[in-house]
């Protein structure tokens, strides 16, 4: 059967995170099998390139499903048009590309960007999208807290407890913050892949570095302690959000 990926964007506020649990339908995974299995009148099931936590959003998710429907791709814009009809406005399909039957939207990933957003002075258009934190950060000692990240390769303190991991190593490429616009700031990482949790803890972990309450080699035995009691508190899920996936080029079609 013929495989597609699906480029998807959402907003995670209100959601139990991207998969699909038995104690509650509202995930997105659920909604969007549901729906597709209807405009289609078959049964999809997707498969995403990796978990949001409750509250996260995305800005470009991939997940890949099979279907029978013989013009998926040469009808695009009328499918992803349809789709999009039955999707709630929290929720949206953006693109559809055929790919390879073996290629897998989790496992062919190569590597994955998210950004964090936070803001220091109060704007009521931001609110739900971004971290408001009042009181001064040092932005500048908190990237060169960010690109010691970048020498480690077990991130297990940053990890959510009790996962079924098989390891915590992850290999980080980008970590920075960058002041976006007046009072508001970004902080853009990319790795092979991300642990549970990982992205919220190094940001509020990083916080602490910005606030001066621990120093560059402190948060240096956090990463080696590979302790998640040793580094800081998840920063808020709304201000997370999944921007980018990179896969190899071979693996679409069309």
């Amino acid at each position: 059967m013929p495989r597609f990926f699906l480029t998807l964007s959402y907003n995670g506020t209100g959601y139990n995170g991207w998969q699909a649990q038995d104690n509650t339908p509202n995930t997105i995974q659920q909604i969007l099998q549901e729906k597709l299995s209807m405009i289609l009148q078959e049964q999809v099931e997707l498969t995403g390139c990796g978990r949001t936590d409750t509250g996260v959003n995305a800005k470009n998710y991939m997940a890949h499903f099979d279907s029978n429907c013989p013009d998926l791709i040469e009808n695009k814009n009328h499918w992803v048009y349809k789709f999009n009809t039955v999707l709630p406005v929290s929720i949206s399909v953006n693109n559809i590309h055929k790919v390879k039957d073996d290629a897998h939207a989790r496992y062919h990933a190569e590597e994955r960007t998210y950004f964090y957003f936070l803001h220091q002075q109060k704007n009521p258009f931001i609110e739900n999208s971004s971290w408001y934190l009042y009181g001064d950060l040092d932005f500048e000692l908190m990237n060169k807290a960010a690109a010691l990240l970048l020498n480690y390769s077990d991130f297990t303190s940053f990890s959510k407890l009790h996962t079924q991991n098989k390891t915590n190593n992850c290999k980080i490429t980008k970590a920075l913050w960058q002041n976006s616009h007046e009072h508001e700031w970004r902080f853009t990482i990319c790795a092979d892949r991300f642990l549970r949790g990982m992205v919220r803890a190094i940001v509020g972990t990083l916080v602490l570095v910005g606030r001066k309450k621990i120093s560059l080699e402190e948060f240096k035995k956090v990463i080696e302690a590979k302790d998640r009691t040793a580094a800081g508190q998840n920063a808020p899920a709304h201000g997370l959000f999944l921007t980018g996936i990179k896969y190899p080029t071979q693996l679409f079609i069309d």
